[in-house]
């Protein structure tokens, strides 16, 4: 499991090292950079943790289009942005572009850190469902094509005779490729077969 680092990105230098502090002394790892430029180095598709990004940064680039850079480099790292009571409409707005949530200056120690374990959480739920995801599209990957009409009709709900009267095979053909269409999902139960699949076919459409 990789590490989760929460990134920091504030002008505020007294403000930064006081957040730095907070959060090292409840064991977590962080790194701060004092602007938007500083960071955008880092920015990988693979992050883990979570970014305490500042709406505002006089002088540069601000914690908006950062959030906007992160997003068109597919980079799921999620956001919790620090704003002041004036920046609430433009939190608001990045919310609705996918960050996780702001918390308003001057804010509560505890307030915060809840915060914050809750988004780590979450992301390492959120990293655990895509290496799932992606395992099972490897796996329907290694059906041949007759298997994926067999498991295409399996989620359709339709029982072994209407897919044998479907694909024009008996019933004992649809036996044995269902029990490979199992085998191959590394599925324990029907059940199973049909969640792991229909959430990759949603993700996909999506």
């Amino acid at each position: 499991m990789p590490e989760q680092i929460i990134y920091l990105v504030d002008d505020d230098e007294a403000l930064r090292d006081s957040l730095i502090w907070l959060l090292e002394s409840q064991g977590f790892k962080v790194q701060g950079y004092p602007s938007a430029e500083a960071f955008l180095p880092e920015i990988r598709p693979d992050m883990t943790g979570c970014l305490l990004l500042d709406v505002r940064m006089p002088g540069g680039m601000s914690g908006l289009e950062l959030h906007d850079r992160l997003r068109a480099s597919f980079c799921t790292l999620p956001v919790i942005f620090i704003t002041g009571h004036g920046d609430v409409p433009m939190a608001v707005s990045a919310l609705k572009k996918g960050a996780v949530d702001f918390i308003e200056k001057p804010f509560n120690d505890e307030a915060l850190l809840r915060q914050v374990r809750q988004c780590l959480a979450q992301e390492e739920e959120n990293r655990a469902r895509r290496r799932q995801d992606a395992e099972v599209s490897r796996r329907l990957g290694q059906l041949t094509q007759r298997e994926r009409e067999v498991l295409d009709l399996i989620i359709l709900g339709k029982l072994n005779k209407q897919i044998a009267d479907v694909l024009g095979i008996s019933i004992k053909t649809v036996e044995v490729h269902r029990a490979r269409v199992m085998e191959k999902m590394g599925a324990q139960s029907l059940a199973e077969l049909v969640q792991s699949v229909m959430a990759i076919e949603g993700v996909n459409r999506g």
